[in-house]
């Protein structure tokens, strides 16, 4: 994800979504993801502390400064480029599951408060962005303790 002064998503030459201040975050749905590793995302998306308070420091999180949230469903973040050159999409979940997921992330983090826009599932997007900071974070809900 990343911290943006301000985020979009195109399609065919139409913008279908836009934020201000907030985070735009790529989601990759992998196999075996599930509920519980939406749970932690959402949790973390919403309450991590990135946002710089009245003293500059990083000390806000989304859900404190009344951010938005761009979520984009990603599933090339599921490569494998272990072998060869071509990466591989074995990984990802298909994308029926994932749509059904990516949904029920979005829903999560408006159940938190935060106005969240979507793009267009499956849909050839470009995605325009100014990252403030830069800020960028990667967050892998197997990497959970």
């Amino acid at each position: 994800m990343q911290r943006v002064s301000e985020a979009s998503v195109s399609v065919e030459g139409r913008t279908v979504s836009s934020i201000g201040r907030g985070f735009l975050v790529f989601l990759g749905v992998m196999k075996g993801d599930s509920r519980p590793e939406l749970d932690y995302m959402a949790r973390k998306v919403t309450n991590l502390r990135v946002f710089h308070d009245e003293e500059c420091k990083m000390n806000l999180s989304l859900k404190d400064m009344g951010g938005q949230a761009l979520v984009v469903s990603q599933f090339t973040l599921a490569a494998d480029t272990r072998k060869g050159n071509r990466p591989s999409f074995v990984d990802a979940e298909p994308p029926e599951t994932a749509n059904l997921m990516y949904e029920e992330f979005m829903e999560k983090l408006r159940a938190e408060g935060v106005i969240v826009k979507g793009g267009v599932f499956g849909a050839d997007m470009k995605v325009s962005l100014i990252n403030d900071g830069p800020v960028t974070i990667l967050l892998d809900s197997r990497d959970r303790g």
